[in-house]
């Protein structure tokens, strides 16, 4: 009896019920990729990792010009991702080929040319500067 309901259905429901809600995920959206720079920003880092271990592993592919961790202002712990800087654009290319989804202290990592930063906002003229309504 279902059976039937399913097929007396109008043809806009029957294509809504039988596409599969996991269709889309087999081509996930490409994220838009900065432009080839020399600095790198390198994600998924382990929490025991440190400056100087980035810095030994990413000197195999060329001259590393500084290697730093980001991490919390208040504990210190890291916040697991960094940035390292190389000396040449093709050294850059090198470490994201031999690194990018390898493994650095048991955690799999991901490297890709870091996003310029963006410039600083200028605070917004709508009553939003001042502290509890004054003036």
């Amino acid at each position: 009896m279902a059976l039937r309901a399913a097929v007396a259905a109008p043809r806009g429901l029957r294509r809504l019920f039988s596409t599969s809600p996991f269709s889309s995920s087999l081509n996930p959206p490409q994220r838009p990729q900065a432009e080839p720079s020399t600095n790198l920003f390198v994600s998924g880092l382990s929490k025991r990792t440190t400056d100087e271990t980035l810095r030994d592993t990413f000197s195999a592919f060329g001259e590393v010009v500084h290697a730093k961790i980001v991490k919390h202002r208040e504990s210190g712990y890291s916040k697991g991702f960094g940035f390292v800087k190389y000396a040449t654009l093709e050294a850059a290319g090198k470490a994201i080929e031999g690194m990018d989804g390898k493994f650095l202290d048991g955690w799999v990592i991901f490297v890709e040319y870091a996003k310029p930063r963006q410039p600083p906002t200028l605070p917004s003229q709508n009553n939003t500067n001042f502290q509890y309504g004054r003036q």
